[in-house]
């Protein structure tokens, strides 16, 4: 029976039955003999890993039990049946400040958070609550009651004394699985960025190790494993999670967070003034700060400032600020630049102009109230 004639069926066998003999045709020749006496390559010595490697890795291996990884729920309502609950935030990391289980991390890490947990290296976790926040500087301390042999305080370090091109490592634990170590260089000292709450946060350090977003709130350590600086924010032109980095730096840190511990927040330091808006200033032609009124019983009152007022229906100019501590002030916020550097209780010495005169005043620097 030919095939133009065969049944159906009996075409399909057929024309399966070619299709399998031109398979085995071209494919046979490209399939190579099995070698039964394949054994693996043998392993090429590496030799001793090099110091830069053995550094990272200790400094991994000490660094990361004081990292831990921070969790946050935040409490909604619904809009049907008004009922409350909770759903998940964020996460973030923060790192162990001393032995009586106080963490610290980012603000905006646990920002408008209902529910905070802390989770340690040794996979405990433990609720916390908030001891002190500073939204103008993106820091909050934490507390945990977590016993002391499980909590290792984080070394510090200097910021003040980085230099560009220093080694730093940045530590996180971003989803509590484990932790993550990235290196780079400080790339830049000394930059700006703005707060949450607008303010902006001066001498960040800038580096190009790479940050996760479940990294804020980590520690920037340099090479000997010190903290230099606390990992908050990251720019990145596409938006992804490399890019820039930022770090509040450690000195900043190290004079906020016993702030924090002690009054539940950064308590300001004030001139005990009140300055005139700028725009004002300005169409009075004049450069510098100028000052409105002076707080009764304030610093600013004992060394004689003064303030503008009226006499006989004259409007009397106040003293005017250009300068203080050597630094020119030109506008209101070159004040308030100056003054986010300043302590609570430093003598500080401005330079004055009053009736076309120039003098200095010495005072201490109170709590703003």
């Amino acid at each position: 029976m030919s095939l133009r004639s065969a049944p159906p069926f009996k075409s399909f066998l057929w024309l399966m039955a070619l299709l399998a003999l031109i398979w085995l045709f071209f494919e046979q020749p490209f399939r190579l003999p099995v070698n039964e006496n394949a054994t693996p390559r043998a392993i090429t010595l590496r030799g001793e890993l090099g110091g830069k490697e053995l550094n990272a890795i200790e400094l991994f291996q000490q660094a990361s039990p004081s990292v831990v990884n921070i969790t946050s729920v935040a409490l909604r309502r619904n809009f049907f049946t008004l009922n409350a609950y909770e759903i998940p935030k964020g996460t973030g990391s923060g790192f162990v400040w001393d032995e009586k289980g106080r963490i610290v991390t980012n603000f905006h890490v646990i920002e408008d958070a209902s529910r905070v947990h802390v989770t340690l290296a040794d996979n405990t976790t433990w609720k916390a609550v908030l001891v002190g926040a500073s939204p103008d500087r993106d820091l909050a301390v934490l507390q945990i009651s977590a016993p002391a042999f499980s909590l290792k305080p984080i070394p510090l370090g200097e910021s003040g004394k980085l230099l560009v091109g220093q080694d730093v490592f940045a530590i996180g634990n971003p989803f509590g699985l484990d932790h993550t170590l990235t290196s780079g260089i400080v790339s830049a000292l000394g930059r700006e960025i703005t707060a949450l709450t607008g303010e902006t946060i001066t001498d960040m350090i800038q580096t190009d190790a790479a940050i996760n977003p479940g990294n804020s709130g980590g520690p920037l350590l340099d090479s000997a494993g010190r903290l230099v600086g606390v990992n908050t924010a990251i720019y990145s032109p596409n938006g992804g999670n490399s890019g820039i980095g930022f770090a509040v730096p450690v000195d900043q840190v190290n004079m906020v967070v016993p702030e924090l511990i002690k009054h539940g927040r950064l308590l300001k330091p004030s001139l005990g003034i009140t300055v005139a808006n700028d725009q004002l200033v300005q169409r009075l032609g004049i450069e510098g700060v100028l000052l409105i009124r002076i707080q009764p019983g304030s610093t600013a009152e004992k060394a004689g400032l003064r303030g503008t007022n009226q006499a006989d229906g004259e409007l009397v100019l106040g003293d005017i600020i250009i300068g203080i501590n050597g630094t020119a002030i030109r506008s209101s916020s070159d004040l308030a630049k100056v003054m986010r550097g300043l302590q609570i209780g430093e003598q500080v010495t401005l330079k004055i102009i009053r009736d076309n005169e120039e003098f200095q005043v010495n005072l201490i620097l109170e709590p703003m109230g």
